[in-house]
């Protein structure tokens, strides 16, 4: 799976360009604040249909313009396909191939992403969410049916806890079974879901950290053992545990339990990367599991995800700049970077010059 090219219109401080990209390294350059980053946001939210910095999507329209349009013509193994979106300040649509997408999930599983930065260091150093946000986004481009019974869970469960801050209790007690019936199914499925995917990304990431480091530091991930079992069996024991718990989470005004608390161990060297972690080794975990995303995207789809690091090589020593540059031979990579040059190493790429929301070409 490829992108061929992109066109960006009042989005971010695009006013109106146009940018091919080619098979291997395509790399993006320039100063500081020129709109590197936001070429790459760009690529990802045609993506998945999300920003990876905002979440708001009028906070991509250009200042000044009513809307902004970005569309990209891409290649995978069924063939040539055009994916657009419009962006108003009241909302959004996209099209596939001059079709309009009704819904949100069928905007996931045309084009495959996977998408790194300095902020994704987060996934290692802050709360669950962070861990959770990442599984979402990932297994949801895989899998439709993930990302709808993710979305019906988290609106019953909204549901859930606003019942539990009513006052009247009678009411309380009635209606809760009947809410938990519905979310224990989606439940269950999320949980699955989560389960088989981090069975696979777990030594795929510990073989793309030992390629990073050249075998000196390991990496472990490992999910909660709460939530094993199949689809059946999790929707009875979250049934039941959530029954065994009324008072508890009436008394909390929230549900204390379920998938949304869901969370996942990572551990460097054999010791919690979030408390011990140095770093260097947190931000070398973090792109081993994006790695490890990517393999898993090619394991599943059958074709390499575009591959988005953002202003990644600034934040890595030279021999792991190498590896880095060395493993992403083979697939499509968008690189950002402020020097081109000073990250190649040797190897042929597509580099694109941005200055002030436009392309020029030219050297380093």
């Amino acid at each position: 799976m490829r992108i061929k090219k992109l066109n960006l219109k009042n989005f971010r401080n695009y006013a109106e360009e146009s940018i091919e990209f080619t098979e291997g390294l395509n790399v993006l350059f320039g100063k500081n604040a020129q709109g590197k980053t936001n070429c790459a946001e760009a690529v990802f939210y045609l993506c998945t249909g999300i920003s990876p910095r905002c979440k708001r999507d009028k906070q991509l329209i250009k200042q000044g313009a009513d809307c902004a349009e970005i569309s990209a013509a891409a290649e995978g193994r069924y063939g040539n396909m055009e994916i657009s979106a419009r962006i108003t300040e009241s909302g959004r649509e996209f099209k596939l191939n001059g079709n309009k997408i009704t819904r949100n999930a069928d905007i996931l599983g045309n084009l495959f992403s996977v998408f790194f930065s300095p902020q994704e260091l987060r996934l290692i150093q802050d709360g669950p969410d962070e861990r959770r946000r990442f599984i979402n986004v990932s297994v949801s481009q895989l899998s439709r049916p993930y990302y709808t019974a993710l979305s019906r869970y988290n609106k019953i469960l909204e549901q859930r806890n606003n019942l539990l801050k009513n006052r009247n209790l009678d009411l309380v007690y009635d209606s809760l079974p009947v809410w938990d019936e519905q979310m224990c199914k989606y439940a269950a499925v999320v949980a699955c879901k989560r389960a088989e995917y981090i069975e696979m990304l777990s030594p795929l990431a510990a073989e793309a950290h030992a390629f990073l480091t050249d075998g000196a530091e390991s990496l472990k991930i490992s999910p909660e053992k709460k939530y094993k079992g199949s689809e059946k069996e999790l929707e009875a024991r979250l049934f039941d545990e959530l029954s065994n718990n009324y008072d508890r989470d009436i008394r909390l005004g929230y549900t204390a339990s379920g998938p949304h608390r869901d969370d996942v161990d990572i551990v460097v060297n054999g010791l919690d990367a979030k408390h011990f972690a140095s770093q260097g080794q947190t931000r070398t975990a973090a792109l081993s599991i994006k790695l490890a995303e990517v393999e898993i995207f090619k394991r599943l789809s059958g074709e390499y995800p575009v591959l988005i690091l953002d202003d990644v090589m600034s934040e890595l020593d030279l021999p792991r700049r190498k590896k880095l540059v060395e493993r992403t031979s083979g697939l499509q990579t968008v690189l950002t970077c402020t020097h081109a040059e000073r990250v190649l190493y040797g190897r042929e790429a597509n580099k694109i010059r941005i200055e002030g929301g436009a392309v020029r070409r030219g050297r380093d």
